[in-house]
């Protein structure tokens, strides 16, 4: 394991961590965008543990790659979910937010598997 690795993958799951902990916490730039995405109510504490849990899989997966490999994956598909709802929204301004989530992603999993 690289030390980029072990450096991206901890930024990747800090970011899906605040992303999650600002779902959860109802932080109103969160809910002012959910609400402007129709992205239902009953949704959103679901979507925040989603977020939270591929964090930690994150984490955990500089132990246990493998469970590493499978949080990536899973938040790399959350954030993907998350650009075609936005742009599903017609938001298109804000389609680099669910992108910039998603960059350290997919660079931890590009960056395990080189190593």
């Amino acid at each position: 394991m690289s030390t980029a690795h072990t450096v991206v993958t901890v930024v990747a799951a800090l970011m899906a961590g605040y992303s999650g902990y600002a779902v959860l916490s109802g932080a109103a730039w969160v809910v002012e965008a959910l609400t402007q995405y129709s992205v239902p109510r009953t949704w959103w504490t679901f979507l925040g543990l989603a977020k939270a849990a591929g964090s930690l899989g994150l984490l955990v997966g500089l132990a246990v790659p493998f469970i590493g490999v499978l949080a990536g994956i899973g938040l790399v598909l959350y954030f993907t979910g998350a650009v075609i709802t936005v742009i599903r929204a017609r938001a298109y301004s804000h389609v680099p937010f669910p992108v910039v989530y998603a960059a350290p992603v997919v660079g931890a999993l590009v960056l395990g598997y080189a190593a």
